[in-house]
Parts: C-alpha cells; sequence; structure tokens
C-alpha cells in the first residue's frame, strides 16, 4: 500500500485506485481497520466511503470484510464524529470570514 492510497483488482480485472481516509485500531474489536473512498458518489450525492479490516505490520495485507454489527457501529461511531468536527471547523471557519 502506497502512503494515501492504494489500487484494488477486481475479479473482472478492473482496478480501482482509492485514496485512503484513515486507519485506527479498535480496543473494542482488537482488529485495525482502513477506511477509504474510491471518490465516486452514491445516487443520494454523498462520497461512497468503504472500511476493511487490515493488518497494519504487513506490507501485502488483504483486505478483509466486516462482517459484525458490532464493527460496523465502532466505523460508523467513528465517521459521525468526524463529519460533527468538520462541520463544526467549516462553520467556525465561515463566521471567521464574516467578521472579517
Amino acid at each position: 500500500m502506497e502512503k494515501n492510497s492504494f489500487t484494488l483488482i477486481d475479479e473482472a480485472g478492473h482496478e480501482t485506485v482509492y485514496d485512503v481516509l484513515f486507519t485506527f485500531e479498535s480496543e473494542e474489536t482488537n482488529k485495525n481497520y482502513i477506511v477509504y473512498t474510491d471518490n465516486t458518489k452514491d445516487v443520494a450525492g454523498n462520497i461512497q466511503v468503504y472500511a476493511s479490516i487490515y493488518d497494519p505490520n504487513d506490507p501485502n495485507s488483504k483486505l478483509e470484510a466486516i462482517e459484525t454489527e458490532k464493527e460496523w457501529k465502532v466505523i460508523e461511531t467513528i465517521l459521525e464524529t468526524l463529519q460533527e468536527e468538520v462541520k463544526q471547523k467549516q462553520e467556525e471557519m465561515e463566521r471567521n470570514s464574516n467578521e472579517q
């Protein structure tokens, strides 16, 4: 995996480049996760985001599917927290630019 992106090849042989959004280790599940995107949008216009289990100590680590509801909840909670932080920063920047 390169610094902030990696390429996956699907069953049909098509390559897709993904940007790494962030990685983290969950103490709750004792697993490492990678959250990434190919920057495509869904029907509602939201950027598609994916998550997988990976081994940060293996440069050839294969991405593993997340299979439990508990794991998805951990990831969703982190994504919601990050979205809220970004939203707050944007609002703060708008307030600051309006004051000038």
